[in-house]
């Protein structure tokens, strides 16, 4: 299987920009990915938007978004109040943000919602994702839910055993409001990651997965 590096000078200045419609997207889908590119990258930092973080989902995004990029790596961090559940009937205000963003920020890599998500905030943001930034390495992350709705992704990203544990930690530590529900727990997260790191033969048995529409080499 081949290995790309989104960079040969592992020194050089990397920005990611990391879009989630709800405070908890982007940890749960590159949460591990965004912990090993602090590992290998030490000059790469962190746009971070949330579309809904609203009430208690606000101080859990902003908790979130420091355990995971160590503070000193997130140069950015946009917290949106738009409806859960609601935004594409939000479209407009929605997509006012995408150009504010388009305007700021000049990303060597979009981390953001895969487009057959069946979550409708998710799909929304994925489609605004590709109309807004066309000219970029887009990756697009998996969220597990009880829709079911996982599907056969592309591109893989191998995780350390500590890299996978250290991104649970996070989660469960961050997101306090959503261990109610029955699917998030550390088993969950495991799991999947575990799944990710088997079909890619990954050394350390775990992996995130991500889809890719467009790819240049």
């Amino acid at each position: 299987m081949l290995n790309l590096a989104l960079s040969e000078n592992r020194n050089a200045p990397l920005r990611v920009l990391c879009l989630g419609c709800h405070s908890d997207d982007i940890e749960i889908g590159c949460g591990g990915t965004i912990l090993r590119l602090i590992k290998e990258y030490p000059l790469v930092k962190f746009h971070w938007v949330v579309f809904s973080a609203n009430g208690v989902r606000k101080g859990e995004a902003e908790r979130a978004a420091t355990l995971f990029t160590g503070g000193e790596h997130l140069e950015q961090l946009v917290l949106k109040e738009f409806a859960d559940g609601f935004m594409p009937f939000s479209g407009a205000e929605v997509k006012a943000t995408f150009e504010d963003l388009k305007q700021k920020v000049k990303p060597d890599l979009i981390l953001s919602h895969q487009r057959m998500d069946a979550h409708q905030d998710h799909r929304l943001v994925s489609e605004l994702t590709w109309n807004t930034f066309r000219n970029h390495l887009i990756l697009e992350y998996e969220i597990p839910k009880y829709d079911g709705d996982i599907g056969r992704p592309s591109v893989f990203v191998p995780l350390e055993p500590e890299i996978c544990h250290a991104k649970v930690r996070h989660l469960m530590d961050a997101f306090q409001s959503q261990k109610s529900k029955n699917w998030f727990d550390e088993t969950t997260f495991l799991s999947l990651m575990r799944l990710r790191g088997m079909e890619c033969n990954a050394r350390s048995h775990y992996a995130e997965a991500f889809y890719c529409r467009k790819l240049v080499l």
